[in-house]
């Protein structure tokens, strides 16, 4: 199982359920690499959607603990049912929120990361895979700039 995240150079990740600051190039590549594949994603994350609906192209598994249905997503009440769905599928990433990725930390052998060099306020993080001794950065793209802000995409495997 993978995950795709965005963070900044503290590792935050986002404040009051959404993200401070916004690459273009990162939300293309999000794109590109949960497109056709499932992606596991908490309620409130999908809230934050456009138009708060699943994510076209992909196999929506939605973890909540309300008893809930939406339109074109799978809801799961528990990390075992949304793995054991997950393993249904040829390719599945984690992509969100805060909660859910630590809730799928264990199962992640692989993280798409984009490092965005700045600061913004953020409530929540993601764990520094610089700082684990589990995790290694296996690929490292050259630092690009958007709008005078310096971003990086960074591949990260379990070792």
């Amino acid at each position: 199982m993978d995950a795709i995240v965005a963070v900044y150079s503290d590792w935050g990740i986002g404040a009051k359920g959404t993200q401070p600051l916004v690459i273009p190039a990162d939300r293309k590549r999000f794109r590109t690499l949960t497109d056709g594949a499932a992606v596991i994603v908490g309620r409130k994350t999908l809230e934050d959607f456009p138009g708060g609906k699943p994510l076209k192209n992909r196999r929506n598994l939605v973890i909540t603990r309300q008893d809930i249905t939406i339109e074109g997503a799978e809801v799961f009440h528990s990390t075992e049912e949304a793995v054991a769905a997950a393993a249904e599928s040829e390719r599945c990433l984690v992509i969100g929120g805060d909660s859910v990725f630590r809730q799928f930390f264990p199962h992640m052998k692989r993280v798409f990361v984009t490092k965005i060099y700045a600061v913004p306020h953020s409530d929540v993080f993601f764990p520094d895979l610089d700082a684990d001794p589990d995790w290694q950065c296996t690929e490292a793209e050259p630092i690009q700039e958007h709008e005078g802000v310096q971003y990086q995409f960074c591949t990260y495997e379990r070792i």
